[in-house]
């Protein structure tokens, strides 16, 4: 086992699930310690890391998992660059092809010279060759289509995001649809 030391290590990500194994947040081992010595939570994986205290050494959680279930209600996330790149999966959302973000745009599907609104079902995630050859026209009108349509990022997405920031986390798999 290795011992934890550092804020970096303290500020680890940890799965967070809810009593029903339900992925709900990502949170530190730092926080995840917490709630566990509190009696909110139980670890469901460890990794190889252990806390040392001057008695004691507590193992390192990869996934905890809340003691009584919280109701997690809909919510609608904050429309923004970053928000629509981690609903699309830093994908263009007309070749397929994953990129950085400073390689993308923000495409209105119908174009703001047409009227088209700024607003979740009306933004995709672009590469720059796709937005050039699209410019302010429809998709269709240039052979473009679209890999899926739209749709304003929720808690249900916010799995998603989970589940991309979950992909090396070998720990997280079985937890995450992936």
């Amino acid at each position: 086992m290795h011992s934890l030391n550092g804020k970096k290590q303290m500020n680890s990500p940890v799965l967070v699930l809810n009593a029903t194994y339900e992925p709900i947040n990502v949170t530190t081992v730092r926080r995840a310690l917490v709630l566990i010595f509190k009696g909110t939570a139980r670890p469901e994986e460890l990794t190889d890391q252990v806390v040392r205290s001057a008695r004691q050494s507590f193992p390192v959680p990869s996934v905890i998992r809340l003691v009584e279930y919280i109701r997690i209600p809909y919510e609608r996330r904050e429309l923004s660059r970053r928000n629509v790149m981690l609903r699309d999966g830093y994908t263009c959302q007309y070749c397929g092809r994953k990129f950085n973000p400073s390689d993308l745009t923000i495409d209105h599907v119908i174009p703001r010279a047409r009227g088209g609104r700024t607003s979740w079902d009306n933004v995709v995630t672009c590469c720059r060759k796709c937005n050039a050859r699209k410019g302010d026209r429809m998709p269709e009108e240039v052979g473009m289509k679209l890999l899926k349509h739209p749709r304003a990022l929720s808690w249900r997405v916010g799995h998603q995001i989970l589940t991309h920031l979950g992909r090396h986390q070998e720990a997280w798999r079985k937890y995450l649809i992936i």
